[in-house]
C-alpha cells in the first residue's frame, strides 16, 4: 500500500499544481480550493501558497489519495499491465462517482472550483494511471518466481 499511495500522491499533487499554473496562472490555486472542506468556499479564491490553505488542501489531498490506494490494494492483484491499468480506471472512475455524486458538496475535492472539466478529466485520468503504476510496482516486487526442477 505504501508505494501506492506515494505514487498516486505524488502524481495527482503534481498534476494538480501544473493544470492549475496552466489555467488559473497559480500554482497554489487547485490545492486551495481543496481546503474548501476546511475553510469554507472562500478558499477556492485563495491564489497565494500558504499554510491555511496550500497545505491543509495539500494534506486533504494527501489523505483522499492514500484511501483510495488501500481500496485500490483491498481489489484483487491483477496479472498484467492491462489489468493493472483496467484496475487503476475502475479505482479512479469510482473515486470520482464517489466525490461528486455520493458525498455532500462540502466534501468535494474542491478542484472543480478552480479546475476545467479538461482540468478535472487530466486529474482523474493521473489517479488511474498512478494506481496502474502501483498496482504494476506491487506485481513485479512480489514476483517469485518457480524453481525449476533439474
Amino acid at each position: 500500500v505504501g508505494t501506492t499511495a506515494s505514487v498516486v500522491t505524488t502524481a495527482t499533487t503534481m498534476a494538480a499544481v501544473r493544470i492549475a499554473k496552466a489555467e488559473t496562472n497559480h500554482l497554489a490555486s487547485a490545492l486551495n480550493a481543496t481546503s474548501h472542506i476546511l475553510r469554507g468556499d472562500e478558499a477556492a479564491r485563495y491564489d497565494r501558497a500558504d499554510l491555511a490553505h496550500t497545505v491543509a488542501g495539500g494534506a486533504l489531498n494527501a489523505s483522499a489519495m492514500g484511501a483510495w490506494a488501500v481500496v485500490n490494494e483491498l481489489l484483487p492483484r491483477t496479472r498484467t499491465p492491462l489489468g493493472a491499468i483496467a484496475k487503476g480506471a475502475i479505482v479512479s472512475g469510482l473515486a470520482y462517482v464517489t466525490d461528486y455524486v455520493i458525498v455532500p458538496k462540502r466534501l468535494t475535492p474542491g478542484f472543480e472550483k478552480r479546475l476545467s472539466p479538461t482540468g478535472m478529466l487530466t486529474i482523474y485520468a493521473t489517479l488511474a494511471g498512478a494506481l496502474a503504476l502501483g498496482e504494476w510496482l506491487a506485481q513485479r516486487s512480489s514476483f517469485q518466481p518457480i524453481p525449476q526442477r533439474v
